[in-house]
């Protein structure tokens, strides 16, 4: 087969060997008959194992470069199984500006198992070094962050982990392995919330996770089985088939992503747009070194919650909604949506102002994107000016 992604995307999960079904049968069986009380089959149970969920797990590790791939129920799923890794009297050291829910999880939750955390500013990698303690055991990136849009150097990042014994975990939700590819470039385990650009579709929650050695796989699949949090074979397959056209997809969203972002930088209502695509963005160097592309999601920064209520009402096209990633264009209002569980001083230290919209491209006409934003902007700019005046 072919190297290149996009054939990759469409034929990993191959064609069913029995019958030559060219989608992966769907496996509605929660058990699976034995012929021996000596020896079991390759499958006994459907938390242990699907042949469905099976095939989407082969079909991420072999995009992701790694050994071994694992289909959870939610990203969140994913992800707090792989922080439990770790064992009490641990640190980890955390992206600053990770995504609420992540936060959630890290503040409210891992401590009541005995470990510590660290946020830290991942674009200075100063501080990241100085942020290392003797018990720090992982340090989790999150590139391009959300919803602010900084870049962390995988690479660097990764050797510093290695050098203080520490294993790396990369979220890597916004780019997809059609954009980057964690393993490569050092991590030892990926992570994505599959539910948004690998499905594509706003159809399913899905969460994914693939590690680069087969001795950290053994220790993730044990957490899997044992806590049970499983993609069912219905959304792994599913699954299997949106990230049959994330390339085109995922293409085509990225270059209208480009276009808005330049015409929302241009526009005079709006305060600042956060995307890594532009040459003047800090983290650019790296997220041309790290990546083939930029993504499909952006930030935009308007001056105030007025502003923000006013321009979220006069758009028509967007969905106005959690989640990014999907077919349809997404508008969500981080402050109240993914990051609501961050406490309002730490969301304004991290950028997510009252003003801020996350914006996930989607597949409408460029045109008409950009129509629908430009009135919109000219909503705000009439209205905010006969709100100050009154």
């Amino acid at each position: 087969m072919s190297d290149r992604l996009e054939t990759k995307f469409i034929h990993s999960a191959g064609v069913d060997p029995q019958t030559g079904a060219v989608n992966v049968p769907i496996y509605l069986s929660s058990t699976f008959h034995q012929q021996s009380i000596d020896e079991f089959g390759p499958y006994d149970y459907s938390r242990s194992g699907n042949p469905t969920r099976q095939a989407l797990e082969e079909t991420i590790a072999k995009l992701e470069n790694g050994t071994r791939g694992f289909a959870f129920a939610s990203g969140m799923a994913a992800i707090s199984s792989a922080f439990m890794l770790l064992e009490s009297g641990d640190h980890v050291l955390v992206s600053e500006d990770v995504y609420g829910g992540t936060y959630r999880f890290i503040t409210e939750v891992l401590g009541k198992f005995g470990i510590d955390h660290s946020f830290v500013n991942m674009t200075d990698l100063d501080e990241m070094a100085r942020a290392f303690r003797p018990n720090t055991k992982v340090i989790y990136i999150e590139t391009p962050s959300n919803p602010v849009m900084n870049i962390t150097d995988i690479e660097i990042a990764a050797k510093l982990a290695k050098a203080n014994s520490c294993l790396t975990f990369v979220d890597n939700t916004f780019m997809t392995p059609l954009y980057q590819n964690p393993l490569d470039l050092g991590a030892d385990l990926v992570l994505h919330s599959a539910t948004k650009f690998l499905s594509g579709h706003s159809d399913i929650t899905a969460g994914l996770a693939v590690t680069k050695d087969a001795e950290l796989g053994d220790r993730l699949g044990f957490i899997q089985n044992s806590f049970g949090s499983v993609l069912g074979a219905q959304d792994s397959y599913l699954l299997i088939q949106g990230i049959k056209t994330l390339g085109a997809r995922l293409k085509q969203s990225s270059e209208s992503a480009q276009k808005i972002a330049e015409f929302l930088y241009r526009h005079p209502v709006v305060e600042e747009v956060y995307y890594p695509g532009f040459s003047f963005h800090p983290g650019n160097p790296i997220q041309q070194r790290q990546a083939s592309g930029y993504g499909a999601v952006l930030s935009l920064k308007l001056p105030n919650k007025n502003a923000a209520r006013i321009f979220k009402d006069a758009l028509r096209i967007p969905v106005f909604a959690v989640s990014l990633g999907a077919v349809e264009t997404i508008l969500s209002y981080p402050a109240t949506m993914s990051h609501a569980a961050m406490p309002k001083e730490e969301r304004e230290k991290r950028g997510i102002t009252d003003g801020l919209f996350r914006f996930s491209v989607g597949l409408e006409h460029t045109d008409d994107l950009l129509e629908d934003l430009e009135q919109a902007l000219e909503k705000v700019r009439v209205k905010s000016k006969l709100s100050i005046a009154n």
